[in-house]
């Protein structure tokens, strides 16, 4: 029995999760790793196998920290195929698997951990003081992270910390053959098989802003066309709070 799991979207917190959710937006939280790991469990014959199907920007750090636990922990033997990018939290996730393959086409990025206050130093002397006191504490937090995280790729790849932790401050991509090259990866996929040429490299894909004019307009159109629809309603109600514009009674 194979059980599948998609890491695809940002990697959340549960709460988090259920926003996303509620707008539809993909995204990949512990409990969801969860329950499907535990789904259908079959007490007579507990041995499975899990495939993790990777294609995320990253995330949250600690979410990404206890899926790895998670996929670490299962009965089970875990693969991972790395489809498109692994980025930041969700190269953590990659390094639970027994077999990790990474397409030809496919990105490992590694970095260092950040946090994001609000406002910048000011104030009295005391002031300052308290806010470089905070400062300090908030570096070493920080790097307690980066160890941690760099835990997890010394596990799969048995590189020194140090060398990872460098890879890291550099924000390093890794394309396939490096990967399996450094222990990132234990295989390539598709290497047997005939590979597609790119004829161009320069494609010109449709900006973002005109693919959001177009939703924009579509929305519109249906909300003139169908207000007496609860569904469209809903979808506007979302909509509006999603940009933070809800509409005034």
């Amino acid at each position: 029995m194979t059980k599948t799991i998609d890491i695809k979207g940002t990697v959340v917190d549960d709460d988090t999760a259920a926003f996303y959710s509620f707008f539809g937006i993909p995204s990949a939280s512990p409990s969801a790793v969860s329950q499907i790991l535990n789904d259908d469990d079959d007490p007579d014959n507990p041995d499975t196998d899990v495939q993790v199907n990777i294609a995320s920007n990253g995330g949250d750090v600690f979410a990404a920290s206890e899926i790895f636990t998670l996929l670490k922990s299962a009965n089970a033997n875990v693969t991972v195929n790395i489809q498109g990018l692994a980025a930041s939290a969700a190269s953590v996730i990659a390094m639970a698997g027994d077999t990790v393959k990474i397409s030809p086409t496919a990105q490992i990025m590694i970095h260092q951990a950040a946090s994001y206050g609000s406002g910048g130093l000011g104030g009295n002397k005391d002031d300052l003081a308290n806010e470089i006191a905070d400062l300090s504490h908030e570096i070493d937090v920080l790097d307690g992270i980066d160890k941690s995280i760099a835990n997890a790729y010394e596990s799969k790849t048995g590189m020194s910390q140090g060398d990872l932790l460098n890879m890291m401050a550099k924000e390093t991509w890794i394309g396939a053959q490096e990967a399996v090259d450094k222990g990132f990866a234990d295989e390539i996929m598709f290497v047997d098989e005939k590979q597609a040429a790119f004829s161009n490299a320069t494609a010109n894909i449709v900006p973002k802003s005109a693919v959001n004019k177009l939703l924009n307009l579509l929305n519109k159109s249906e909300n003139t066309t169908n207000e007496s629809q609860p569904a469209d309603a809903l979808k506007q109600s979302k909509l509006a709070i999603l940009l933070g514009k809800a509409k005034e009674k």
